[in-house]
């Protein structure tokens, strides 16, 4: 079968999924392994996850027990993990985690500003119990990938629900075609001292990317599905924030690529270095590839950068019309970075203009070509400048990447990635 959007002519999933292994791959996600040149993590050996995994290590699971079960024993053997419907990390509801004798009520009125005042960080038995409570979710929903591993959902809806998956110190990691609902943080900390008027503070991003390396991610959808932060209700005058973020990137990872994939309604989206103060673990790594992915009613972080060299092409990016008061940015510029963006899509409403697309955070170069911003040619530092002439950045990142396979023209990536990215589209 051939498919053509606009311009682009697809032979099946030829033009998506271009190295596998043997025979038996082509019809198999679990089996497939990142194409070569396919982005910093085809760097060097490139990343096979767990393709392949023997019979002994391949695992089948359909629930969250079965699904870390399957994780936890390590013998370096490479592992096969395929995900059948959706895996709730929470069934038992925030009470399971509750420590004896916390109440959330008591937590409002000892803490309420009016009471407590805006000055000292939250102390006494309520935020002890708060913090042992959150320790018992903790436990319960992050899941840690070794390495040579690959995780894969299985047909278009399998997923996951409150958990959190940890890539942590590992090698070689492969996670496809899963719907990852961003895990609600059921015991959000009260920061008095968070701004002038103090804020919610919450835990858990549906997945973490932490000091591991040669990590593929490929076709997910991250979304706060049931819960997008409008239904979350307001204490002390401040959003009762429960997510954190949908995908970070941090402390030494490298060699990531992150294809086809939707990131959905959602706030504090993709970080990418977490400290200015990390230069020990992150200066020469955070080196991280986003192709084709689409991000669409995202606020701001997609990504925000420190440090890395990051390759952003031939993604779109959509912004709601109900977003234009609460956007705030989509690439954010910070310490020592060396984002390059090239041949993106985006799609503004009236009221967002295209300055606002960058954010210097800290003073670094950026290279920002072959943009389209509503079907039109827009150089984004310039956009940038022109609308912060105080606080101009600077272009040209230093470096031109190469581990790219099809770059496609910026008019055609709207149709190409809302047709192809996305869980259950993966072929």
């Amino acid at each position: 079968m051939r498919t053509r959007i606009a311009g682009v002519t697809l032979a099946g999933c030829t033009a998506l999924v271009l190295s596998l292994t043997p025979a038996h791959a082509a019809s198999d996600p679990g089996r497939q392994v990142l194409p070569k040149g396919d982005g910093w993590a085809s760097e060097g050996a490139g990343t096979t996850g767990g393709a392949a995994a023997d019979a002994a290590h391949t695992h089948t699971v359909r629930t969250w027990a079965e699904f870390r079960a399957a994780l936890a024993v390590d013998d370096g053997a490479p592992r096969l993990v395929r995900v059948v419907g959706t895996l709730d990390a929470t069934e038992g509801g925030c009470e399971a985690f509750e420590a004896d004798g916390y109440d959330f009520d008591r937590y409002l009125a000892d803490y309420d500003p009016a009471v407590w005042g805006l000055d000292t960080p939250v102390s006494g038995p309520q935020e002890d119990l708060r913090a042992a409570s959150a320790a018992a979710q903790a436990r319960a929903v992050k899941a840690y990938v070794p390495s040579r591993t690959t995780i894969v959902g299985v047909g278009k809806d399998a997923g996951i629900t409150g958990g959190s998956l940890q890539i942590q110190n590992a090698d070689d990691v492969i996670v496809r075609n899963l719907t990852l609902e961003s895990p609600l943080d059921c015991f959000p900390q009260w920061d008095p001292t968070d701004g002038a008027t103090g804020a919610w503070n919450s835990e858990y991003d549906a997945m973490v990317v932490h000091g591991s390396t040669h990590v593929w991610i490929d076709h997910n959808t991250f979304t706060d599905g049931r819960h997008p932060d409008r239904t979350l209700p307001r204490y002390f005058g401040e959003i009762y924030q429960q997510h954190d973020g949908e995908l970070d990137v941090v402390r030494g990872a490298n060699h990531v690529t992150a294809s086809w994939n939707v990131f959905a309604d959602h706030d504090k989206t993709l970080m990418i270095g977490n400290s200015d103060g990390a230069a020990a673990t992150d200066a020469g790594k955070l080196k991280v590839t986003l192709h084709h992915n689409l991000f669409t009613g995202v606020v701001e972080r997609a990504p925000r950068v420190r440090f890395g060299q990051v390759d952003a092409y031939n993604n779109h990016y959509v912004v709601k019309a109900d977003q234009v008061p609460a956007y705030a940015y989509t690439f954010g510029v910070g310490i020592e970075s060396r984002l390059y963006a090239e041949k993106n899509a985006f799609t503004l409403p009236a009221g967002v203009a295209a300055g606002r697309i960058l954010k210097k955070w800290k003073d670094a170069p950026v290279t920002a070509v072959g943009n389209r911003v509503n079907g039109r040619a827009v150089d984004l530092v310039a956009a940038h400048n022109a609308l912060n002439p105080d606080n101009p950045l600077r272009p040209d990142a230093g470096w031109t990447p190469v581990l790219r396979t099809a770059v496609h023209d910026p008019r055609a990536v709207p149709g190409l990635v809302g047709a192809r990215a996305g869980a259950g589209k993966v072929c």
